[in-house]
């Protein structure tokens, strides 16, 4: 039973007579619990609701005939309908134990929630699974569920999760797989643990569950500088990133042959930490593990360049800006910006390579830059001579979902204000990097932030 927060005004529920305060009780006969519950019921071409009003009251039955628009107008406490499911994990890689103290709560959750899997992206490890759970999924066929494996070896996934149960969940793979739920897998890598005959373990133990694998990203665990009193990490040398990228590319490569599909990648990370240059579009296919940095700045470099094929400025456009970046798409980025330089005439671009000092220099990906870090670093430029211009471009990804925070809590007016420019952020890829360099925003005025401007967001 969840309660319901907001009836939108106008919409079939207001009309039905259902109330901010009622509680939904029931779909179709079926308890709703939560978000997962109650969009798969309300797909029903007949869709009966029970509510209960003022503690116990059972209102008389609701019913909705099915139109095209499913969503009836309710609205929750919570997007999930009740709290994120915690990780019982202490995964010696995990990130969040390498956080700085004094920030904000929400940085410090752990979340391991197949619902966001479903929803997000977000990926699980299957520990906190239920077998209710398992059921539900693949009675709802949720597809693709992402899926932290790390290793196949149940003794190894043990010691890397600290959980004596982490070996047991990988059954789970299995039972997804025969009931054709989609699986998009990752594999964080921890320098002389699960790697080297370790991984080609879980690559070929993880080749069995095609066709319903439908992709491995391998990625390097990210080292912060907070690492005192945890289990002792390296990172990977540049030579020794480019033996994964040999060993991922040698699974890839058999997999393409045999099922017409490369499944396993290595992250861009380990390219750049290499020096090796990227693959093109075509070596990723339809980029499934975009998310978590496979083929990210491929994509992007494309992008950008089918966008400026179709971009074309006023005569006499001027405009001088400034981009900032980590240091693992900072030559990339230079690239397109040389690019843009030299396809629009009166474009001038100033890259900033910015260190990251919050978590240490080890955190290269743009993701995780702070305004502090960003305001202090573009004070630096300026004052060697850099010419910010009259914009300086961030990282979307930098800041919170909603667009007004970033990791320490300075918002993008505050560092507006510092640095006394427009700030804007370059948008989610290439294509939209290049209207923003241009100066085109989706939401206009809106999407800029300036000195001493008070908005959130």
């Amino acid at each position: 039973m969840v309660k319901i927060t907001e009836v939108v005004r106008g919409s079939r529920a207001a009309r039905a007579g259902i109330r901010a305060g009622d509680v939904l009780v029931s779909v179709n006969g079926k308890e709703i619990d939560d978000v997962l519950d109650y969009r798969f019921r309300m797909t029903s071409r007949r869709t009966v609701l029970r509510l209960t009003r003022g503690g116990r009251k059972l209102l008389p039955r609701i019913i909705f005939k099915p139109e095209e628009e499913t969503d009836i107008g309710l609205g929750f406490e919570t997007p999930l309908m009740d709290g994120k499911h915690t990780c019982r994990n202490r995964c010696i890689f995990c990130f969040i134990d390498q956080n700085p103290p004094g920030m904000r709560e929400s940085c410090y959750f752990k979340d391991d929630d197949s619902r966001l899997s479903f929803l997000h992206g977000n990926y699980i490890t299957m520990t906190n699974l239920s077998e209710h759970e398992i059921d539900r999924i693949i009675e709802m066929h949720i597809s693709p569920v992402n899926i932290s494996v790390h290793t196949t070896n149940p003794e190894l996934r043990c010691k890397l999760m600290h959980n004596r149960f982490a070996g047991d969940s990988l059954a789970y793979l299995r039972r997804f797989a025969d009931a054709g739920i989609r699986i998009c897998a990752q594999i964080v890598l921890c320098r002389g643990i699960n790697d080297g005959p370790e991984l080609d373990r879980t690559m070929r133990d993880l080749i069995e569950y095609l066709p319903a694998l439908d992709s491995v990203s391998v990625v390097p665990a990210g080292l912060t500088k907070y690492r005192e009193g945890l289990y002792p990490l390296s990172p990977y040398s540049p030579e020794e990133c480019a033996g994964v990228i040999a060993q991922v590319d040698s699974f890839g490569d058999a997999c393409l042959a045999e099922h017409g599909s490369r499944v396993f990648y290595a992250a861009d990370e380990f390219y750049v930490k290499a020096g090796l240059p990227l693959p093109d579009e075509d070596f990723y296919g339809d980029f499934s593990q975009l998310d978590d940095g496979v083929g990210m700045l491929t994509l992007f470099e494309a992008d950008a360049k089918r966008r400026l094929d179709v971009t074309a400025v006023p005569e006499g456009f001027s405009r001088r800006v400034s981009v900032a970046t980590g240091y693992a798409a900072y030559d990339e980025l230079c690239a397109v910006c040389r690019m843009a330089e030299e396809r629009i005439p009166g474009l001038s671009v100033a890259v900033l390579k910015i260190r990251n000092d919050f978590f240490g220099e080890s955190v290269t990906v743009s993701g995780l830059l702070t305004g502090g870090d960003i305001a202090a670093q573009a004070e630096e430029a300026r004052a060697s001579g850099t010419d910010l211009g009259e914009m300086l471009l961030i990282p979307r990804t930098s800041l919170r979902a909603d667009g007004d925070l970033f990791l320490d809590d300075m918002t993008p007016s505050e560092l507006a204000t510092r640095l006394c420019i427009d700030i804007a952020t370059g948008g989610d890829g290439g294509d939209s990097f290049i209207d923003a360099l241009c100066g085109i925003f989706p939401g206009g005025e809106s999407d800029i932030f300036s000195p001493a401007d008070e908005r959130k967001g």
